[in-house]
């Protein structure tokens, strides 16, 4: 029997296998300059009631990114946002249905193209804040808050994985021009600060911030300037996505 025999009589019935799904950390920057995620309410069992991260099962012919993306579209309404594979989480008991293996991306957007794509989407989209009870990238679950401040309750494992997103951004944040992902085309200074002591969960230094920012080579000035202040208006910078892909 040659290779296209066997395939053609191989079945696949012959061993059990698990189902695989894709979850996406959808994170973004709120007003309030508060890390938070999109969370959407399941409306069945198991977990029925509880929130979720915006998830589907994989397609016989789709690769694990396309399904992500699919899903970002279908659940948040958004396309073209930086996505990235984090980890896969395969633990035996995680869904009580079967045996489902998933893996988790996260996706980072400004805020203000969030806002106004979950305003037409339904009401069990939420965008919760992240309240993180460990520092640095120690790592760990997260709890997440509504706009009252009071904890959503988490459907699966999916506070460690909220907990492995932010744990992942905080340590690429270094090396990795991501926090450019989270803010507009043209932006300030004071904004860029803002998103990375959201991301790191700390308060930063400004004229230490500023000098390694613009010492790196990784932004330029737009010539314009920041609109509708009520105080000298600041400067609006771009990041040069040429030497960003140099320090990815």
């Amino acid at each position: 029997m040659n290779e296209s025999e066997f395939s053609a009589h191989y079945d696949p019935t012959k061993f059990e296998r698990p189902s695989v799904a894709v979850d996406v950390v959808l994170l973004s920057i709120d007003l309030t300059d508060s890390l938070c995620a999109v969370l959407v309410r399941r409306k069945e069992h198991p977990d029925k009631g509880a929130w979720a991260l915006p998830g589907g099962f994989v397609r016989i012919d789709e690769s694990l990114d396309a399904a992500a993306a699919r899903i970002l579209n279908e659940k948040a309404k958004l396309r073209r946002v930086f996505l990235e594979q984090l980890y896969t989480f395969g633990a035996v008991h995680r869904d009580p249905r079967t045996r489902v293996i998933t893996v988790a991306h996260y996706a980072l957007v400004d805020f203000r193209r969030l806002a106004a794509s979950y305003a037409h989407v339904s009401d069990d989209l939420v965008v919760a804040r992240l309240d993180v009870p460990w520092s640095g990238e120690a790592g760990g679950a997260v709890r997440t808050l509504d706009e009252r401040a009071k904890p959503l309750r988490l459907a699966f494992d999916h506070a460690r994985i909220l907990g492995l997103a932010v744990k992942r951004i905080r340590g690429k944040l270094n090396y990795a021009p991501i926090g450019f992902e989270l803010l507009p085309e043209a932006f300030t200074l004071f904004e860029l600060q803002r998103v990375h002591q959201a991301v790191l969960g700390r308060k930063l230094n400004k004229d230490s911030f500023r000098r390694k920012i613009l010492a790196s080579g990784l932004i330029e000035p737009t010539g314009a300037a920041q609109t509708n202040v009520g105080h000298r208006p600041p400067a609006l910078y771009h990041f040069l996505k040429e030497q960003g892909a140099n320090h990815g």
